[in-house]
């Protein structure tokens, strides 16, 4: 397995290469927001350890885009900013982890193993299926029956959320920071919207309910 690390201070990702070499894991660094992304994309990686304060494009926005483009990925963000906004920002974004700085070494290989083990053990998944509804993972798109519906990304995102939580209604509130992170107004209604695009792409018989005055459901 490989180990991407995306910092700009060279000592800090000296010492996390070797720490990370020592645990038998092949090891790649990238300085700068912008080549980090690129790597991650294209690379064979297990786990991301990513710095927010990065020259060029940023550490949140390297994740955003990361996340939208290869969201089973896992990102461990390790940052100097420790405030609790850019913590929730992190993990709305997607990542799995978050350590500060100055961070111990032990407390991050630990973690590191957590989200390692996990994708190891993990068979990947390529679709999901709910009643006459199927999800492609891999290619992002619905289908009921023989119609197939290509999918936006927030669609997308909103779909497997429900899907992964079938039977379980989920709130519009959850939706909305799952799917649009915490910055977003919770008298906002693109849930709603996106939920009648999708229903719109994948028919009447698609099975999405709608729980009145809670939010949605994936009935099974």
């Amino acid at each position: 397995m490989r180990v991407l690390i995306v910092e700009d201070e060279a000592r800090i990702a000296s010492f996390l290469a070797r720490a990370f070499e020592a645990e038998g894991l092949g090891v790649d660094i990238a300085s700068d927001g912008e080549h980090g992304l690129e790597l991650a994309l294209e690379g064979p990686y297990s786990l991301v350890i990513l710095d927010l304060l990065l020259p060029g494009r940023g550490g949140l926005a390297a994740l955003e885009e990361l996340q939208q483009r290869r969201p089973d990925l896992p990102v461990l963000i390790l940052s100097a900013r420790a405030d609790l906004s850019t913590k929730l920002r992190g993990f709305a974004l997607g990542a799995v982890d978050y350590v500060p700085k100055p961070f111990a070494l032990d407390e991050l290989l630990a973690r590191a193993r957590v989200q390692l083990r996990r994708v190891h053990d993990d068979e990947p998944v390529t679709s999901i299926q709910v009643g006459c509804l199927v999800l492609d993972v891999t290619r992002r798109r619905a289908s009921v029956g023989d119609a197939i519906a290509e999918l936006s990304d927030r669609e997308f995102r909103v779909l497997h959320f429900l899907m992964v939580h079938v039977g379980e209604v989920v709130s519009r509130e959850r939706l909305l920071s799952e799917v649009w992170g915490y910055d977003f107004d919770p008298r906002s209604n693109v849930v709603d919207v996106c939920v009648r695009r999708l229903r719109r792409r994948l028919g009447p018989s698609a099975p999405i309910e709608t729980v009145r005055n809670v939010g949605y459901r994936a009935a099974a």
